[in-house]
């Protein structure tokens, strides 16, 4: 696989490698080991022997215009992802939100479509979301801690400072009743503290 790393240090874009041939195409969507060596070669998240183990996966299917975000989990529940797009294409965003950290409030965008068979990891301390922009999306990710409805958190979607293009239309975006309520970044107050150890 291909390791892209990003503008903030622990966000990173995994190319696997296809194999393609007239009957279609083959590639491992996911190595326990290579994923590992991959986040301690290319990150400065996990210190010593501890590795990231993934024990819940999800899937999710929207239409076009859907936005999901800015989520994540309170600690000790905090969850780092990776997701992918199997159907259809979508933006996918993670903001640092982590207190103290160089890149607080900052984020990296990424477009996840089931050609580009392109996958991103976000680690504890981010928060993360997506906007669907083909008729329908299927999207996938995997998470090192199981869902705590009690520890949900969010940033709102709609906060201009944080400088995201959805690349979807105001009048065409379609939120869910709990994102519309989440806070502006101004007015919230991070769980997460950059450096603190999260593995």
């Amino acid at each position: 696989m291909n390791i892209i790393k990003t503008a903030i240090d622990g966000l990173l874009i995994i190319e696997p490698r296809v194999f393609e041939d007239s009957r279609g195409y083959f590639f491992e969507s996911y190595s326990d080991r290579d994923f590992n060596d991959a986040v301690k070669a290319n990150t400065s998240l996990l210190k010593g022997d501890k590795r990231i183990v993934f024990v819940q996966d999800n899937e999710s299917k929207s239409s076009y215009g859907v936005m999901r975000g800015l989520h994540f989990q309170r600690p000790p529940f905090s969850q780092s992802k990776i997701v992918r797009c199997v159907k259809g294409a979508v933006l996918d965003v993670a903001v640092d939100i982590r207190k103290g950290s160089p890149t607080y409030g900052q984020h990296v965008a990424v477009e996840l479509t089931e050609d580009n068979h392109r996958q991103f990891f976000v680690p504890r301390g981010f928060a993360h979301g997506f906007s669907v922009l083909c008729e329908t999306a299927v999207f996938q990710y995997k998470c090192d801690n199981l869902y705590a409805p009690q520890a949900d958190g969010g940033i709102s979607l709609l906060d201009d400072s944080l400088g995201i293009d959805w690349r979807i239309p105001k009048e065409k975006a379609i939120l869910s009743e709990k994102d519309t309520k989440h806070e502006m970044l101004k007015d919230f107050d991070s769980p997460f503290l950059y450096g603190e150890e999260m593995y």
